[in-house]
């Protein structure tokens, strides 16, 4: 990963909105209707094209392919590998008992489509071709850009907490079974030449959902677990050509049950990836750049701090975006810092919670923000 050397460099999250025929292609494709997938695959490919280049234009320094192709950004590993059918019953959803009328506010950002399926038999590839395609897309949109590219992937303990196991004889097992088979796909976004960003939300989205009935010292063994299946993974790969997204939700919720970062940060900062994604613009978050006073970032690490909040159409004015920015500085060095997005714009497709101009709006007032940051810094 590259470092703010002269400059603060600007990334997101992952996913950026889709166009709508894409967002129909998809759509067909998961209930079973798309009579070719063949116009899935060339509508994607100019998608990436047209996401990259505004991007570009938009002037963040580290881009993606906006996740364009998928779905969402788990569970599309369900059509890539083996073993999956049924459902995967729903986590507990506290919030929407105590807010019901919330919860029914909250039902028109919900997707139209996603199927989460559970294991149901041995996990291995089927459909490698999705994967190349994927990065053979990337490649061709970015070529001849100088800007930083990477590519998301999600973590086996996310895949595990969308896609539930029922087969292997503990979630220990069927996590480590997922880690040794995606691992070829993290090794190849990194042999393309890409940053591989592992998305990690089970490592705080999951002590209020899927493990909400621990206690926080067993929530915190858990994620020590998935930790160690995740660097298991990763083993053969550089630190610094990863990164990690840790947050709590893309959703504009209540948020009040979500684990502080304190709670967690020591064990988060044992994984591998060189540079960590955490979300910090939200109203439940902003607080927490102070915890990097207590807790200082280990040797090689970079934070990608979060200074947009994905989930609100207010656009941050760029000179609040530099204080956030200045405030981490001034706590991990100006080197150690990219300005970043709390979580993905796209994160389900279909799901529309910022008005899709607005979101580059509000990325470029990042890259605004990140500009008068700068100016103060250097």
């Amino acid at each position: 990963m590259k470092r703010s050397t002269d400059r603060l460099l600007t990334t997101h999250t992952g996913s950026l909105p889709r166009p709508k025929d894409l967002l129909a292609l998809l759509q067909d494709r998961e209930e079973g209707r798309l009579s070719a997938e063949a116009a899935l695959h060339d509508r994607a490919r100019s998608a990436v094209l047209d996401i990259v280049k505004k991007q570009a234009e938009a002037g963040l320094s580290v881009i993606n392919d906006g996740e364009q192709g998928r779905a969402d950004y788990t569970i599309y590993v369900k059509d890539r590998l083996t073993g999956f059918s049924g459902e995967s019953s729903p986590w507990p959803n506290a919030d929407a008992e105590e807010f019901p009328e919330w919860a029914e506010m909250a039902r028109q950002f919900a997707p139209p489509f996603q199927k989460r399926p559970a294991c149901t038999g041995p996990v291995e590839w089927k459909d490698w071709s999705a994967v190349e395609r994927d990065i053979r897309n990337l490649k061709d949109a970015a070529a001849g850009r100088s800007a930083e590219v990477f590519m998301t992937s999600p973590s086996p303990g996310q895949i595990g907490r969308f896609l539930q196991n029922r087969y292997y004889p503990s979630d220990e097992k069927y996590l480590y079974t997922l880690a040794d088979v995606m691992r070829r796909e993290y090794q190849a976004i990194v042999q393309a030449g890409f940053i591989l960003q592992l998305d990690c939300p089970d490592l705080a989205l999951g002590r209020h959902t899927q493990f909400a009935h621990l206690s926080l010292q067993q929530f915190r063994d858990v994620a020590a677990m998935h930790v160690e299946v995740l660097n298991h993974a990763v083993a053969d790969i550089p630190a610094d050509r990863m990164r990690m997204h840790i947050c709590w939700a893309s959703t504009g919720g209540p948020h009040h049950r979500d684990v502080p970062l304190r709670d967690i940060v020591d064990v988060v900062i044992k994984a591998r990836p060189s540079g960590l994604v955490i979300a910090g613009a939200n109203p439940r978050h902003e607080h927490e750049w102070k915890v990097w006073k207590d807790v200082p970032l280990s040797a090689g690490k970079v934070l990608v701090a979060g200074v947009i909040d994905s989930t609100t159409n207010f656009i941050e004015h760029p000179e609040l975006v530099a204080e956030r920015i200045v405030r981490y500085a001034g706590v991990v060095g100006r080197e150690n810092v990219i300005a970043g997005v709390d979580c993905g714009f796209g994160t389900f497709a279909g799901r529309v919670q910022v008005d899709t101009n607005i979101v580059w709006h509000k990325l470029r007032s990042l890259v605004e923000g990140a500009r008068l940051a700068s100016k103060e810094l250097w």
